[in-house]
């Protein structure tokens, strides 16, 4: 064997090498998008997706090369880039790169989304939200009532406008406010002595008082009876949140390969409960950071873990801009290079000689 031909032999098994690691890539994201898809039928399409780019390559080259006669050249180098652009560009290499991406972050987004939404659904569980903004409303009214009534008593009393007058109009305003009224009319008496200013105040401290217990009373009200609504959906978010929980522990022991495409289907399924239910129960949910709430408010949320899995998806929250500083830049240069470098040693391997 020649020197030439041990040359041709090393750059043969070097393109195999490389070749072998793109198809890999290329099969493994195929499959992610479609677990029910035999994995070795993404092997197939990726094997003869890469041989077409690969050939492409060389029709790119062969063209280019003035040292030995070729037909058509024009035609042979559009030819070679179609090929390029079609199963190199658009389909190997974005799939390569979904594919290293998707292994360097699939744990920690799997920890993140399933954090974030056992988070979600214990708001839900315990109606922390929707008690925590009955009793803060009825604190808060509490706090400032007695003080406005102040406020109320020494404008009446003022000696430079005693009796109703507009800055009265202003808090009987703010009573009306507080107390869920769409107004407060003043009173029609307008006492000039102190008697009868402290009988008119009486008589606003008995009707805002009056108002001020009613209103409690119906906020009270309304809360026995969401909380009797809120049976169901607590046992809803308490199914979602312990199918999460057995998830998380199966995945902390090991017995769930995150890897795999089958398996992260069933992961991304059961998170996707628990997205369902505090889409549908969004309102005892307190989202933070707000970015959350469109995420799993969505008409069809999709949890981070799913879209993770598709390529599609993958390559539109990167143009989004929802991937920077994520190292996604990295994983596409290095799909580019493995790739470049495949093509390299095809071409030398199979170069047209003059």
């Amino acid at each position: 064997m020649g020197q030439n031909n041990y040359f041709k032999f090393f750059t043969l098994l070097a393109f195999v090498a490389f070749a072998a690691i793109s198809c890999w890539a290329t099969a493994e994201s195929l499959h992610l998008l479609q677990p029910d898809l035999s994995l070795v039928i993404c092997w197939v399409v990726s094997v003869g997706f890469f041989i077409i780019a690969s050939l492409g390559t060389k029709f790119i080259v062969d063209s280019l090369n003035q040292n030995i006669y070729i037909e058509k050249r024009g035609a042979l180098l559009f030819g070679g880039i179609i090929l390029v652009i079609l199963f190199w560009l658009i389909t190997v290499m974005p799939t390569n790169t979904h594919t290293f991406f998707y292994r360097n972050v699939i744990n920690e987004t799997v920890n993140k989304d399933i954090t974030t939404t056992q988070n979600y659904l214990s708001q839900i569980k315990s109606n922390t939200t929707f008690k925590e903004s009955i009793k803060n409303k009825i604190e808060s009214i509490e706090n400032s009532f007695n003080g406005k009534l102040q406020d109320l008593k020494n404008e009446l009393n003022n000696p430079l406008n005693p009796g109703n007058g507009e800055e009265v109009k202003r808090i009987l305003k703010i009573f009306a406010d507080m107390l869920d009224q769409k107004s407060i009319e003043p009173l029609s008496q307008n006492g000039s002595s102190s008697q009868d200013r402290a009988k008119i105040f009486e008589a606003y401290r008995s009707k805002l008082v009056d108002m001020k217990d009613d209103y409690i009373n119906r906020l009270n009200d309304k809360f026995q009876q969401q909380d009797t609504l809120y049976k169901q959906r607590e046992e809803a978010a308490e199914k979602a949140y312990n199918e999460i929980a057995i998830l998380q522990e199966q995945i902390k022991a090991g017995k769930i390969n995150l890897n795999d495409a089958k398996e992260i289907k069933d992961v991304s399924s059961k998170i996707n409960m628990g997205y369902a239910v505090i889409q549908a129960y969004a309102e005892a949910v307190n989202f933070q950071p707000k970015e959350d709430r469109k995420l799993y408010t969505d008409k069809n949320p999709v949890s981070k873990v799913k879209r993770l899995t598709s390529v599609f998806d993958v390559w539109k929250d990167f143009i989004k801009g929802d991937y920077a500083n994520s190292g996604f830049l990295f994983w596409v240069i290095i799909a580019i290079l493995v790739d470049i470098a495949a093509f390299i040693f095809f071409d030398i391997t199979f170069k047209k000689e003059a």
